[in-house]
């Protein structure tokens, strides 16, 4: 509670009439209105021909908020859970030997390493393949939920969490990195062979799509709730 007291005395950009560019992070102010409703002075905040403004430094469009940002992170973040199911049913790996062919899963493959005393490479997958696309989903729809009603509460500790959730997520993709690496050395090898199954497309897409709606999303909409809960308090 004391974190939203404190927050409360602060001004967000869009409420000093500010707008922050997405690609280039400048803070750009927008050129007044005149009386026949076109911006003026272009150079200073440059202009399309329908009245966008569009950033001076980078020409990057610019917007108070992500276009449809929450619309897209819901449509991405069910898609993820839906491609989520089939990535971990379906084998990512199919290993011959001595005439035989068998499919892992990706829970399946970590059973192997704990079985064969990796616990190291087990508990790497399975952070990197189980753990950390779930929760990455799971903290999206938190913040999207609490965004929808308005929850004021947590608000710092609520950006910490999507910025820790965009920097580990790309870490999911550890686990195709894996399976490279272990395509390529095995096949180095007469007696056996490995290759990649159905379900690797499907958990190479979850983890795009995860990343896609992390960046989709935009967390200054958290303190949008606070602003508007400090201006109802007035």
């Amino acid at each position: 509670m004391g974190s939203n007291r404190d927050a409360k005395t602060y001004i967000t950009a869009t409420g000093a009439g500010l707008i922050s560019c997405h690609s280039c992070r400048l803070v750009c102010r927008p050129p007044p209105v005149s009386r026949e409703g076109q911006r003026g002075n272009p150079r200073r905040g440059s202009s399309f021909p329908d009245g966008h403004l569009v950033c001076p430094r980078c020409g990057a469009s610019l917007h108070r908020r992500k276009p449809r940002s929450l619309s897209r992170t819901w449509a991405l973040v069910i898609a993820a859970f839906i491609l989520y199911i089939p990535a971990n049913l379906l084998p990512v790996t199919f290993t011959t030997s001595l005439g035989r062919t068998h499919g892992d899963t990706i829970l399946s493959g970590v059973r192997y390493f704990v079985v064969a005393g990796d616990w190291p490479i087990a508990l790497i997958i399975f952070i990197a393949s189980i753990v950390v696309p779930l929760l990455k989903l799971l903290v999206l729809i938190y913040l999207l939920v609490s965004i929808h009603f308005r929850a004021v509460g947590n608000a710092v500790e609520k950006t910490r969490l999507y910025r820790l959730t965009e920097a580990v997520g790309r870490w999911s993709m550890l686990d195709v990195f894996v399976l490279t690496v272990l395509v390529s050395l095995v096949k180095m090898q007469a007696l056996a062979s490995i290759a990649a199954g159905p379900g690797m497309p499907f958990f190479a897409a979850v983890v795009v799509i995860t990343m896609l709606a992390a960046h989709c999303f935009d967390p200054r909409l958290i303190w949008d709730a606070v602003q508007e809960s400090r201006h109802d308090d007035r």
